[in-house]
């Protein structure tokens, strides 16, 4: 008598993470019975097919382990066939082409989800795909010696949700800024407020703007001592007090924006505590330092820079790459494996000299640094600043068009490509306006539980076999695919990703809402598929809202 085959004890709900996993163990049932002889790779990948008419799901794996196993794709594809209809959650699997496995989940398995989304709350989509990942994001780091403009916008919007991103990923993140606060330029600055408060003009190569008038005010209120002093006198409290009014400027205009760092490093910390001499002598230790003209010099050459750099100039002064390479060196004793730079479109020049240090310190280049290098953008209309009087500033974006708007419009493209954005279209309340679209979705999902609530439907109950609606179908299979899209959003460092997500869930939700009820229509009584559609609804309006905060945009409940 034939043994009674039972289901297969790898269930799958509907996540393309938990299919993925139920694939590979279909895989490692088959070599442990022998049936075949290959190496199980860590992750299957699924995708959505491009018809819904082909399923749910599909995936290549047969293609790609066919030959390895000595087998056609196709007779791999129906052996993995046997055993994926066995899987619990799974309604159908079908062979495709040359191999390709078209996976259709049973209704009550897709459903399911829902509930796993709610249940989840702010948690879903959080995945640990970078686990012991140890990494410092240095960006925006702009000199304090004036307010933030509109070169900084972008970084501060991508460096943050990158950072947020790569947290949900299972990462453990530091966002740093690194506060340039040495060098000549901090006493033009000082100069600056200085002559500003005494009526005189700005000094040569100094700061111009209004913004030099209220430091020099600040200043006063806070040691008027400094008014009867000469410039040599009062300079050292004057360019204190001047550069901790300017930082505070800073750290405000970033908190408005939504970006609040862990660690601000100042530079000069780095000379002060002798930790640019340390380093010196480090890299010499490890062999890549040589002696010119009197100079010190690193020989960054042998590592893809274009020419050797001075690291102490002949006359005992350190430069800037001095400087740079003892923050590097700052950042691997504190624990940071991996280091990422981010950096503005004139930076391209410190790509291979930022890598040349890692490799003079003894990291590899490839693995523990990395430098995103971002481009400009532009925005129409927009007008210098009243205060700063030669720039865009960032405070003045912030008003004009939100940080809402702002902040998801720089997190929607790529860094790398430049991006010019029209104020009027993002303070649009239409669907054409991307973050108004998205938004939208949530507080109208928002608005339809607190409606089917007050109608008395609630989520007492949940019968995910109820969720048969083509709709319905497809908005699962949006809200399944989150994980994934954060994982991927995190290891490639395109916060964009998601934002180009949330508008096919908004897309989605709002199809959804057009095509089926959560509340009953007038009188009629409330019926089972109305809890359960509610269920769906508040799923929706999670990941939104999940999402949305990995771009620090807001979830608004109403508009």
């Amino acid at each position: 008598m034939p043994k009674k085959r039972t289901k297969n004890r790898y269930s799958c709900t509907v996540t393309p993470e938990e299919l993925s996993a139920a694939i590979s163990a279909c895989l490692s049932q088959a070599v442990a019975a022998g049936e075949i002889a290959v190496e199980v790779p860590d992750t299957v990948r699924v995708e959505r097919p491009k018809s819904r008419e082909h399923g749910d799901w599909s995936t290549n794996i047969a293609l790609q382990l066919g030959k390895k196993a000595s087998m056609a794709p196709r007779d791999f594809a129906a052996m993995l066939v046997r055993r994926l209809s066995e899987v619990e959650g799974i309604g159908g699997v079908e062979i495709a082409g040359p191999g390709f496995l078209n996976i259709t989940l049973d209704t009550a398995a897709a459903g399911e989800l829902a509930r796993t989304i709610v249940e989840a709350g702010e948690n879903f989509g959080h995945n640990q795909a970078l686990t012991g990942h140890v990494v410092n994001m240095e960006f925006v780091s702009a000199n304090p010696t004036g307010p933030l403009h509109i070169g900084h916008t972008r970084w501060a919007a991508l460096g943050d949700a990158i950072a947020r991103v790569l947290r949900a990923s299972g990462a453990q993140v530091t966002s740093e800024y690194y506060i340039n606060d040495a060098g000549n330029q901090m006493n033009v600055f000082a100069r600056s407020v200085y002559n500003r408060m005494h009526g005189l003009p700005v000094p040569d190569g100094g700061y111009p703007g209004e913004y030099i008038k209220e430091l020099a005010d600040i200043v006063l209120r806070e040691a008027p001592q400094l008014a009867e002093q000469d410039e040599k006198t009062a300079l050292p409290t004057l360019r204190e007090l001047a550069y901790t009014a300017q930082l505070a400027d800073i750290k405000s205009t970033l908190a408005d924006f939504g970006v609040n760092f862990d660690v601000f490093f100042s530079e000069s910390a780095l000379h002060d505590g002798g930790a640019v001499a340390d380093a010196v002598a480090r890299l010499r230790a490890q062999g890549h330092i040589f002696d010119l003209e009197g100079a010190v010099w690193l020989r960054t050459t042998d590592f893809g820079d274009d020419k050797d750099r001075v690291l102490i100039r002949a006359n005992g002064e350190p430069t800037y790459f001095a400087a740079d390479a003892a923050y590097y060196l700052s950042k691997k004793d504190r624990g940071f494996s991996e280091k990422i730079y981010l950096l503005g479109a004139d930076h391209h020049g410190y790509v291979n000299r930022l890598k040349a240090i890692a490799a003079c310190a003894g990291d590899d280049k490839d693995k523990n640094i990395e430098v995103l290098i971002g481009q400009l953008i532009s925005v129409n209309g927009a007008k210098l600043s009243k205060r700063a009087g030669n720039i865009i500033e960032l405070r003045d974006l912030i008003n004009w068009i939100g940080a809402d708007a702002l902040r998801y419009s720089l997190a929607r493209y790529p860094a790398d490509s430049p991006i010019a954005l029209d104020p009027e279209q993002l303070k649009k309340n239409t669907n054409d306006n991307p973050v108004f679209y998205v938004q939208y979705a949530h507080a109208r999902s928002f608005g339809a539980s607190a409606n089917a609530q007050a109608k008395g439907v609630t989520r007492a109950s949940f019968d995910a076999s109820l969720l048969t609606d083509p709709s319905e179908n497809e908005l699962l299979a949006v809200l399944g695919q989150f994980p994934s899209v954060v994982a991927g959003a995190a290891q490639s460092r395109e916060p964009h990703r998601i934002a180009r997500y949330l508008e096919q869930v908004a897309g989605a939700y709002h199809s959804w809402y057009a095509a089926t009820r959560v509340t009953p229509l007038g009188d009629e009584p409330v019926q089972e598929v109305h809890h359960t559609r509610l269920w769906l609804n508040d799923a929706t309006t999670q990941v939104l809202a999940n999402g949305l905060s990995l771009l620090g945009v807001s979830a608004p409940e109403r508009m």
